[in-house]
C-alpha cells in the first residue's frame, strides 16, 4: 500500500481589520508536497467572490480536473509504450462541471477529457486502437477509479 501526502497551509492575516468571522479573510493559501514543491492555492473567484479569492492561485477544482487528466496521461503514455507507439505530444484541454448531484448537493458531476494526442516514427494508431487505448488508460486511472464524478473522454483524432 502507498500513501501519498500534501500539506495545506493558511494563516489569518495578523492585520486586526481583518476580524475573520465577517467572512472577509483571504482563502489564499498554500499546498505543500514531498520534495518541497509549494504551489499557492485559494478558493475559486466560482466560489468566493474578489478580493478574498486569488485567481493566480490553483483552486481545488482545477487541481480536481488537473489529476484526472494527469493520472489519465500517465496511462496513456504508459500503454501507449507498451504497444510500441510513439508518442511526441499529448495535451488535454480537460473541463470540469460542477452541478448540484442526485443529493442536491454542488459537486464535480462531470469532467471530460479532450486528450489531442500527436504520435511519431512508425505506424500511429487507428482511431479505433487510439479509442481502445484511451479506454484502457481510463480503466487503470487511480484518480477515475476514486471518484464518483462521471469521467468522460473524448480524444481528438487527427487522421495521418
Amino acid at each position: 500500500m502507498a500513501e501519498f501526502t500534501a500539506t495545506v497551509v493558511w494563516q489569518r492575516a495578523t492585520d486586526p481589520a481583518e476580524p475573520f468571522t465577517d467572512q472577509r479573510y483571504s482563502r489564499r493559501h498554500a499546498w505543500q508536497f514531498d520534495g518541497g514543491f509549494e504551489m499557492p492555492a485559494s478558493s475559486s473567484p466560482h466560489s468566493v467572490p474578489l478580493p478574498f479569492s486569488d485567481p493566480a492561485a490553483v483552486d481545488p477544482e482545477e487541481a480536481f480536473v488537473a489529476s484526472l487528466s494527469s493520472c489519465h496521461m500517465l496511462w496513456f503514455l504508459h500503454l501507449a509504450a507498451k504497444a510500441d507507439w510513439v508518442v511526441d505530444r499529448y495535451t488535454d484541454a480537460a473541463v470540469g462541471q460542477m452541478a448540484r448531484n442526485a443529493k442536491g448537493r454542488m459537486a464535480m458531476t462531470v469532467v471530460c477529457l479532450r486528450p489531442d494526442v500527436r504520435f511519431g516514427h512508425g505506424r500511429a494508431p487507428t482511431r479505433a486502437e487510439l479509442e481502445q487505448l484511451h479506454h484502457a488508460a481510463h480503466e487503470a486511472c487511480y484518480i477515475a477509479n476514486s471518484v464518483k464524478t462521471e469521467v468522460l473522454c473524448e480524444p481528438v483524432f487527427e487522421p495521418v
